[in-house]
């Protein structure tokens, strides 16, 4: 899939996902309020930081899909992966929020403070939320790993973690109206459960992101099918010195390989660009690939520096 149309999927997933996160937010703000439920306006919140996030897909993905230039010979992918991280930092901004919200809540009742009994009108936004978001989170997850798009995929786990908090408002709100007064303080404990669930996520996200930023090797199971994607390349003997790194949606592929000596160098250099095809085959035209030849060490052979 070529860069251009891979974008363009992304746009048209996530602006589907900003219209369901433009009419959630306004309605579960207006029920928040009419509603008295401190659970509801937590919940608000966490969809608007949807609909933010929603833009920094939009900005970042554009950015990522710049073809290579003279200052990124590697291209562009890591605005993807920046993406990612200020999703992850913006959950986690609006998760410790919410959980200090709700917790200063819970204290004020527990001092003798009163709160009024959240209204039906609440518990239908939660309800709502719930089933829209987690089909927003269906379609937006399906397409990020159909184009392997990270940013998509954190963007898809932002609408999961809303459609969860989603479920802890709808409990906290529901046990407040049908138990009765005695039960309303069920209504900020949702709202502090709701905080840690997109707490937990965010970390989840940023330790990703941070990884990929860090240079973080490919998995060791990935690796190792490189490998033997390679060894099946006829006269290709070993291979060593593996490195392996994301760059965005893109993975780069460095190894040196070892052949017979006395083949000529126009034999070595058809052996490893039918290597290169046989990678980018498996992990994509835009896989970066660098291979050294070497030839079968022997004992009257130097050393390798």
């Amino acid at each position: 899939m070529n860069d251009s149309l891979r974008s363009r999927k992304i746009y048209k997933t996530t602006v589907a996902g900003s219209v369901i996160n433009i009419a959630l937010v306004v309605f579960k703000f207006v029920a928040g309020i009419l509603g008295g439920s401190a659970a509801m306006v937590a919940d608000a919140v966490h969809s608007l930081s949807d609909l933010l996030t929603d833009a920094v897909v939009l900005l970042f993905v554009r950015l990522s899909s710049r073809p290579q230039d003279s200052d990124h010979a590697y291209g562009h992918g890591k605005y993807e992966t920046m993406a990612t991280t200020l999703i992850g930092v913006a959950l986690l901004m609006v998760g410790l929020m919410i959980c200090y919200d709700g917790l200063k809540t819970v204290w004020l009742v527990w001092s003798g403070d009163s709160l009024s009994q959240p209204g039906w009108i609440a518990l239908v936004a939660a309800l709502l939320s719930v089933l829209l978001k987690e089909w927003a989170y269906q379609f937006t997850a399906s397409m990020a790993r159909k184009i392997d798009s990270p940013a998509l995929l954190a963007n898809a786990w932002h609408h999961r973690s809303d459609a969860l908090s989603s479920i802890g408002a709808t409990v906290g709100i529901g046990g407040a109206i049908l138990l009765g007064n005695s039960w309303v303080i069920l209504d900020p404990l949702a709202a502090v459960v709701v905080g840690v669930m997109v707490v937990r996520t965010a970390l989840e996200l940023i330790g990703q992101s941070a990884s990929e930023l860090l240079e973080k090797s490919l998995p060791e199971s990935t690796e190792k099918e490189i490998t033997d994607l390679v060894l099946q390349e006829p006269l290709v003997s070993c291979v060593h010195h593996l490195r392996t790194r994301r760059i965005g949606n893109r993975i780069a592929i460095e190894m040196h390989v070892r052949m017979p000596g006395e083949i000529c160098l126009t034999e070595a250099h058809a052996h490893a660009s039918s290597i290169e095809r046989r990678l980018r085959q498996r992990y994509g035209e835009a896989t970066h690939i660098g291979i050294h030849v070497e030839p079968l060490k022997d004992k009257q052979q130097p050393s390798e520096s």
